[in-house]
């Protein structure tokens, strides 16, 4: 068996808190990143984290790198740092909001 940087808690916590799907994050980055001076590239749309979580999902658990599960262990630090635990849906500052969903977390949306 290949080893993995991703142990049962981080994979578990991390497909925990990113409730978004590849697809909603996708299209989500590219939507928050329109405007009049639209990057070049849609597929490199948004924050650097937000593009890394998207790669994430794109990946099998076995191929995730030492990156990656950084990437991961990130994501969930400040998902659960600017939410409650128990991540029930909530209502926020559209600022607020749009941050987390650049992560790949709705608020909005049940875990």
């Amino acid at each position: 068996m290949a080893e993995t940087h991703v142990d049962d808690d981080l994979w578990d916590e991390f497909h925990r808190v990113v409730n978004m799907s590849s697809r909603e994050l996708r299209d989500w980055l590219r939507t928050a990143s329109a405007g009049p001076d639209a990057e070049a590239l849609p597929d490199h749309s948004g924050p650097r984290l937000g593009q890394r979580v998207l790669a994430i999902l794109g990946k099998r658990r076995t191929d995730l790198v030492a990156e990656d599960a950084e990437a991961m262990r990130r994501v969930v630090r400040e998902v659960t740092d600017a939410r409650r635990a128990d991540l029930e849906p909530v209502a926020g500052q559209a600022h607020w909001r749009h941050r987390l969903m650049s992560l790949g977390h709705d608020p909005l949306k049940g875990p």
